[in-house]
């Protein structure tokens, strides 16, 4: 997967686009340029000399407005610790608008639409923003980060350059603050009964032909039962989307939540269509063999999680797609109060024809996008600064993870401890408070990011074995900057959705058999009656020009 030898056309490419943006804009420091406006008149509650490593705290008490994503897991409570400390450590209030989680997307884009936004929208995917950026309803944030300190200086050590022209628009900036890794944190793959293996003389799979032997062996053992029976398949356009995601990993492709119809083949050094690649067909094939023999539950592309978690926990099932917490809190803790000596564990991503490779880009997360209409306030300087010590700071990011010293957790040498009586993604059933519930923290709308240190704070030891190995592999490189202009972005979406769609579909009707492979040319031939060469130019395109004009 690896290009060697001389400089390809694409680094070539690169570089120069590179080099165009760090003189048109300071990428090399993460610091998008001087003050691209006088912000004289928006300092109102702002620090002066306001550094990284320094606690914001405003001259004088002030309020921002937040769009909320209400999680149902913990919903929001007024008398949260969290928004108490915040308020006490900075002088600044949140005013959340809450929106329940099934509705965020849909209300956030209603609320930009009419003009009512929050001022702070986190919570937002890339590229998701991109649909606000025409109607000049978001900021483009590239051009105030030299507000940021915190956030410039991680872009800056953990060399996250690459990653932020990734997400710039034709203008050459970014309209989203992301959330910042140091390191790449893969979260799913698949979760084995070892008991059951252990049982029949078999052994955990490394690579996705060692899960197949498995899966085939499980079969004659069980032949009323499918072996396999997955999940997340519901309120995602990708059906057995996390499956997808780290089955595609293994074949070098983007599927399942990651899919992007475009992405960028390293060896033509150009933007394809995603699902036209080799790769894309060997991963349906895979599938479709394992569906085909029964080995796989078909029902694990329709069926609501609790459905697929139910067939484990009634031993219909041995294996099911996890994450470190799923893993721990559901699987293995309900399999054990009804199975005696059950077992359950999770795999690094089994290996196929890539090799050991992560996904490239892995280490933006979700992040925030800012109202236009807050440029207007004359707190706006004060907000960025707050903005960048919440989200950005090592003190903002331990606070939103694990709350306050002395009253959530204690800390030492690095090892985070909850107080007695506080459990954490059931960490402790029997605690009478929960820190996400009662408190407020570890909030999926503030926590996200930060050094590996503070992400791998609060790993089971299962999480830390997986991460340990998946960190050892090779990133795949991200995808060049190829921003569409307005007009062009237009035009894109109106093809890219139903070209998606159709993709979809017929990737099911593919696995599920419902269409023989044999017809895998004429579903590339529908692909391109429905504009996919067009819009595979369109990127090219972009990415030529882009590369040009930043020279």
């Amino acid at each position: 997967m690896k290009n060697t030898g001389q400089l390809s056309r694409r680094q070539i490419l690169a570089a120069a686009g590179f080099l165009g943006l760090a003189g048109l804009t300071g990428c090399g420091s993460g610091d998008d340029g001087g003050d691209p406006k006088d912000l004289s008149d928006k300092q109102n509650g702002a620090m002066k000399d306001y550094r990284a490593g320094q606690r914001f705290k405003a001259a004088k008490p002030l309020s921002f407005s937040l769009l909320h994503n209400n999680n149902p897991v913990y919903p929001t409570k007024k008398d949260w610790l969290f928004w108490k400390e915040v308020t006490k450590r900075t002088g600044i209030t949140l005013e959340p608008l809450d929106v329940p989680l099934a509705d965020y997307e849909k209300k956030r884009s209603v609320l930009i639409g009419a003009g009512d936004a929050p001022y702070l929208i986190p919570k937002t995917y890339h590229p998701s923003e991109v649909a606000f950026v025409s109607s000049g309803a978001i900021l483009p944030v590239s051009e105030y980060v030299h507000l940021m300190p915190n956030y410039r200086d991680k872009v800056k050590k953990w060399q996250l350059e690459p990653e932020l022209d990734s997400i710039r628009q034709s203008d050459g900036k970014y309209y989203l603050l992301p959330g910042l890794h140091e390191k790449p944190k893969p979260g799913y793959s698949l979760s084995l009964r070892t008991d059951i293996l252990d049982q029949h003389g078999l052994t955990l799979p490394t690579t996705w032909d060692e899960v197949y032997d498995v899966l085939k062996a499980l079969k004659e053992e069980y032949p009323d039962k499918y072996p396999w029976t997955d999940r997340w398949s519901t309120n995602t356009p990708f059906p057995c989307g996390a499956l997808f995601s780290y089955l595609g990993q293994a074949y070098g492709v983007k599927a399942g939540w990651t899919y992007d119809n475009i992405s960028f083949d390293t060896q033509a050094e150009k933007f394809v269509f995603t699902a036209a690649q080799d790769g894309y067909r060997q991963m349906v094939e895979y599938l479709r063999k394992i569906v085909a023999e029964k080995l796989l539950d078909p029902e694990s592309f329709t069926q609501q999680d609790d459905q697929a978690v139910q067939k484990l926990l009634a031993e219909k099932s041995y294996v099911i797609s996890a994450n470190p917490q799923e893993l721990v809190q559901n699987y293995r803790y309900n399999l054990q109060k009804q199975v005696r000596g059950a077992e359950m564990e999770m795999v690094p991503v089994p290996l196929g024809p890539a090799g050991p490779v992560v996904l490239g880009g892995i280490r933006l997360e979700n992040g925030v996008m800012v109202s236009s209409k807050a440029l207007k306030s004359d707190s706006f300087v004060a907000m960025m600064q707050f903005v960048d010590w919440l989200w950005y700071s090592d003190e903002g990011q331990q606070l939103c993870k694990w709350g306050v010293s002395g009253v959530t957790y204690t800390e030492s040498g690095g090892t985070y401890q909850l107080e007695p009586g506080i459990s954490l993604m059931g960490s402790d059933p029997d605690a009478p408070k929960d820190l996400q519930k009662d408190f407020g923290f570890f909030n999926g709308v503030f926590t996200y990011g930060g050094s590996w240190a503070l992400v791998s704070s609060n790993f089971s030891p299962d999480e830390k074995k997986f991460q340990d190995a998946m960190s050892q592999r090779e990133q795949l490189p991200i995808d060049p900057a190829h921003p569409l202009q307005s007009i062009e972005q237009e035009q894109a979406t109106l093809w890219d959705t139903p070209l998606k769609d159709h993709t979809i579909q017929n990737t099911l009707k593919f696995v599920l058999g419902k269409r023989p492979m044999s017809e895998w040319d004429a579903f590339v031939t529908e692909l391109k009656g429905k504009n996919m060469d067009q819009l595979v130019d369109l990127h090219n395109k972009a990415y030529e020009r882009f590369a040009q004009e930043n020279v």
